[in-house]
């Protein structure tokens, strides 16, 4: 039996998710069956992340092995949100995962929209987008299509950043993140 996790968001980015744990290399994939917001889980965050609930819709994402034992790291990262499994049948990867594998995703049953006092921050945003870039442009411009609330408050602070896992964001992929974001 393997571990994996379905990351969509902070995780999809290598940098940042060493700053949690150790995983093996990350495998893209789709999940069916879900939808990702620009959201919060509870009134205790002061930033605006990703969350996914249930429903009728995509969310690209990687597939991340881990050891057991590193599971609550990810948990206390993941703090607020609910680890469940995600069934093997609404995945598409060329990971070949056996009946066996546990796959887990954080998501919530409900996402509280972003606000002037919890806006979507930049630099999350460039986190979670440079992760995308490390897959593929195209990997990035779903990640864009497939988002909801992108019309929500969003701060710039790349002058003075406000997440705590930034990471793995170079100068190059700043401007193709400017660029993907462009229409938005």
């Amino acid at each position: 039996m393997t571990d994996y996790i379905f990351g969509y968001g902070s995780l999809m980015n290598s940098a940042s998710r060493q700053l949690t744990g150790q995983t093996s290399e990350a495998t893209p994939a789709i999940a069916h069956g879900l939808c990702r917001y620009w959201g919060k889980v509870d009134e205790s965050y002061l930033l605006a992340p990703l969350v996914v609930t249930k429903g009728d819709g995509i969310v690209n994402g990687v597939l991340l092995q881990l050891d057991s034992e590193q599971l609550s790291e990810f948990d206390h990262r993941e703090r607020g949100y609910q680890r469940i499994k995600l069934d093997h049948n609404a995945l598409e990867s060329t990971l070949n995962l056996s009946t066996n594998d546990n796959v887990w995703i954080y998501i919530t049953d409900q996402a509280i929209p972003p606000c002037i006092v919890s806006p979507i921050m930049q630099t999350y945003v460039d986190t979670v987008l440079a992760g995308c870039l490390e897959v593929s442009d195209r990997f990035a411009q779903q990640f864009i299509d497939h988002t909801i609330g992108w019309h929500h408050p969003r701060e710039n602070d790349r002058q003075n950043p406000k997440y705590g896992n930034l990471a793995g964001v170079s100068r190059e992929a700043i401007q193709k993140i400017d660029r993907l974001l462009a229409s938005r």
